[in-house]
């Protein structure tokens, strides 16, 4: 489904809108719920990848397909590696097909796994043998995805003797382990990181215990965005949040105050105001602990014609495309000023928007929700629109809303 949007005309009114869960958050609870069953959860994400990953849980089929689900597919390898006395063979999408995962499989077989890749050296899909894991200690690179190593952790505490890791060289995307870890204490398991070490101690029961998912940052981020695009005094209100937040995203509070959104926390919502122009003509982060919101981030600068430059971007490269690329070549088409390399986003101000352009989405979710704010400014077109549904299943609705 391609969609025409065109808001350049449109002023937000004060608007509510409810987030579903993290998917992130979800995904590692999901995991955990396995292994301890009376765990409940609330406001699980309604995702895509959420619903792969329930299915992959509750199926006794040999093959468990996740489709374009890369959380899934980490997550999953893992856990039926660890699932004593199932064998499954595990797939996706073409693209996951072509997403590397090797270093993940090395590591659980250090650990004694049974995985054979049944194609490609290195990618999906993977036949896995689920036993009973007995080495006691791992080797991991720390700068690669922190899925990989969360995949790991999320098993640990069902191993006879718990799990150490140690992550070799810098770690990235440490705002990702440190959720992880919160939810693994917040279950009663003890552990312990420090430097370049991370320990997690056995634990095979937990008291009842319910934990209520926060919202998904990452989402929060198309509405910022929005707002930051908007006239002064545009307003949103988002729930369900915190400011003590597990999520790395978290950090969009700041940085979007520079764009001209303010935050204010109200209970469990937080409310986005768009009370003044950026403050900055060049915005430079270094996300890499958040490098999912680098493309609202870098379509936001570009709609309000600012320069960023955005490093710490390396693990874009293995997405559901390489989204470095993709920005390159969307914004370009728009009108953009731009160079990126592997790991970082270069972007001059621009003056000017091209029209009427067709935005492909490169089955990538979030290269759909992160370029439709720039409707505010010119009619765009977003094509397979219904990429979205991959994490946010309501995005069209709620972005509709908003000008209503």
């Amino acid at each position: 489904m391609d969609l025409f949007l065109d808001y350049s005309d449109k002023q937000i009114g004060e608007k509510s809108v409810a987030i579903s869960g993290s998917k992130s958050e979800s995904n590692r609870l999901l995991i955990l719920q396995q292994f301890f069953p009376n765990l409940t959860l609330e406001n699980v994400s309604n995702s895509d990848d959420s619903k792969y990953l329930t299915a992959a849980l509750a199926s006794t089929n040999e093959l468990v397909d996740i489709s374009h689900a890369g959380t899934a597919m980490r997550f999953l390898t893992a856990y039926f590696s660890a699932k004593e006395g199932r064998e499954v063979v595990l797939t996706g999408s073409e693209r996951m097909q072509n997403r590397p995962i090797k270093i993940l499989v090395d590591a659980l077989r250090t650990l004694g796994a049974d995985i054979a890749y049944e194609a490609k050296e290195g990618y999906p899909p993977l036949r896995i043998k689920g036993k009973k894991l007995s080495a006691r200690s791992v080797q991991i690179n720390g700068n690669v995805s922190s899925q990989y190593i969360s995949a790991l952790l999320l098993i640990a505490p069902s191993l006879k003797d718990g799990l150490e890791i140690e992550l070799l060289g810098e770690i990235t995307s440490r705002p990702y382990l440190e959720m992880t870890l919160s939810l693994l204490k917040d279950l009663g398991v003890s552990t312990f990181f420090d430097k370049n070490r991370i320990t997690i101690q056995p634990k095979k029961f937990i008291n009842d215990a319910t934990i209520v998912v926060e919202s998904d940052w990452s989402s929060a981020s198309y509405f910022y965005s929005l707002v930051a695009l908007a006239k002064i005094g545009a307003v949103v209100k988002l729930s369900s949040y915190r400011r003590e937040s597990l999520q790395g995203d978290s950090s969009l509070a700041t940085i979007y105050k520079s764009l001209g959104v303010e935050t204010i926390y109200d209970k469990h919502s937080i409310v986005l105001t768009k009370t003044h122009e950026p403050t900055t003509q060049n915005l430079t982060l270094d996300l890499v602990s958040a490098p999912d919101i680098a493309q609202t981030i870098a379509v936001s600068c570009f709609g309000l014609g600012i320069a960023c430059d955005l490093t710490g971007l390396h693990t874009l490269k293995i997405k559901e495309t390489d989204r470095l690329v993709a920005l390159d070549n969307e914004l370009s088409k728009l009108g953009a000023d731009i160079m990126v390399t592997n790991k970082s986003l270069h972007l001059k101000p621009s003056t000017t928007i091209n029209t009427n352009c067709k935005i492909p989405t490169y089955h990538d979710h979030r290269m759909a929700m992160a370029f439709a704010p720039l409707a505010m400014k010119v009619p765009i077109t977003i094509e397979d629109a219904d990429v979205v549904t991959k994490s946010f299943t309501s995005f069209w609705q709620d972005f509709e809303y908003c000008f209503q």
